[in-house]
C-alpha cells in the first residue's frame, strides 16, 4: 500500500486569488431556475443554496438537489459553514410530506437529504427525520435515498430511528482532522463522528463521509484520518477543497492541488474504499447518485 506522503505543490493561499481549478461559472440555465422555484413554491431549503456549493449550477441543471430539513438555521458553530446559526424555528412536521412530493415531482432517480443540527431538542429532530425517509419512499418508490446526518451527540438512539427508515446510504462528514475539531467543529467530537459510522456499518448500511483540505491540516492528518475511517469501514469517502464563505468564517490555509487530490484517491482506494471522489470542487453530495 502507498502511505508515503504527497508533495505539496506550492500555490496560492491566505485570502489570495483562486487558482484557476477553482474558477466556476455563476448559477443560471433553465433546469436551475426550475428546480429553485419549485423548492421555493413548497418552501424547502437546500445545501446548496445554503452551503453556497460550487457546484449548485452542474447539479441543479441535472435536475438533482440535495434538500435540508429543519429549516435554514443552526444551532452549532462551524467556523467553516455558511449556514446561519441561532434559535431554529419549531419542527415543521409537515415537511416530510412537501419533500416527498418534491422528489417526486421531479422524477428523481437518487435523493440527497441532510438537516441543520437540532440540538436543542431531545431527539434531535430525529424521528421527523425518519418520517421524510419513509414519506419518500411511499411517494417516489423507484427513488434511492442518501441521508447526510447529524452526529446527534453520539446519540446512538436518536441515530437508530434514521438507520430502522434504511436509507439506501448513510453520510455522516467527518469534515476535518481532529486536531482541527475544536476550532473548526467546536461543538462536535471526532469520536461521535467514528461512532455514527461505526454503528450504522454494523447494522447494514452502506456509510459514507467526507473531509474539507484546506483547513490547516497536514498531508500526515489527512492518511490518518482515511486510516481511522477505514478501521470502521467506510465504504465511501469525498475529499475537497474548503473555501472560505464569509470574511467571517475561517480562512483558506492552502489551495490544495489537484495532484495532491489524485494522489489521496489512490491511497484512499488502496486502503479499500470502495469510492473515493477526490479533487477541488468535490463536495459531499457531488455524484451522489453514482455511489449507491
Amino acid at each position: 500500500m502507498n502511505l508515503e506522503l504527497p508533495v505539496i505543490q506550492p500555490n496560492e493561499h491566505n485570502g489570495a486569488r483562486r487558482p484557476e481549478w477553482l474558477k466556476v461559472r455563476a448559477p443560471g440555465g433553465e433546469d436551475y431556475a426550475r428546480v429553485k422555484n419549485m423548492m421555493r413554491s413548497k418552501a424547502l431549503h437546500t445545501v446548496c443554496e445554503e452551503a453556497r456549493c460550487p457546484n449548485i449550477t452542474e447539479c441543479w441543471n441535472a435536475g438533482t438537489a440535495t434538500f435540508m430539513i429543519h429549516g435554514d438555521t443552526c444551532t452549532r458553530s462551524c467556523a467553516f459553514c455558511a449556514v446561519k446559526t441561532g434559535r431554529p424555528l419549531p419542527i415543521d412536521l409537515d415537511e416530510p410530506r412537501r419533500v416527498a412530493e418534491a422528489i417526486a415531482s421531479m422524477n428523481l432517480k437518487h435523493a440527497v437529504i441532510t438537516s441543520v443540527n437540532r440540538d436543542e431538542m431531545k431527539d434531535g429532530g430525529s424521528i421527523v427525520w425518519a418520517e421524510v425517509i419513509r414519506a419518500s419512499r411511499e411517494m417516489a418508490p423507484g427513488t434511492t435515498i442518501e441521508v447526510l446526518v447529524p452526529d446527534f451527540k453520539g446519540n446512538l438512539e436518536n441515530l437508530q430511528r434514521i438507520i430502522d427508515a434504511r436509507p439506501d446510504i448513510l453520510n455522516h462528514n467527518t469534515e476535518t482532522v481532529p486536531r482541527l475539531y475544536k476550532h473548526v467543529r467546536p461543538q462536535g467530537r471526532f469520536q461521535w463522528t467514528l461512532d455514527v459510522l461505526r454503528e450504522s456499518k454494523r447494522q447494514g448500511m452502506r456509510t459514507k463521509t467526507g473531509v474539507m483540505l484546506g483547513l490547516g491540516e497536514e498531508p500526515r492528518e489527512i492518511l490518518e484520518v482515511m486510516n481511522e475511517l477505514r478501521t470502521v469501514e467506510v465504504d465511501v469517502l469525498t475529499l475537497g477543497q474548503y473555501l472560505q464563505p464569509t470574511k467571517n468564517h475561517i480562512p483558506v490555509d492552502r489551495f490544495v492541488h489537484p495532484d495532491e487530490f489524485k494522489h489521496y484517491e489512490t491511497v484512499g482506494l488502496e486502503m479499500g474504499f470502495k469510492i473515493v471522489e477526490s479533487g477541488p470542487l468535490v463536495r459531499s453530495s457531488y455524484h451522489a447518485e453514482r455511489h449507491v
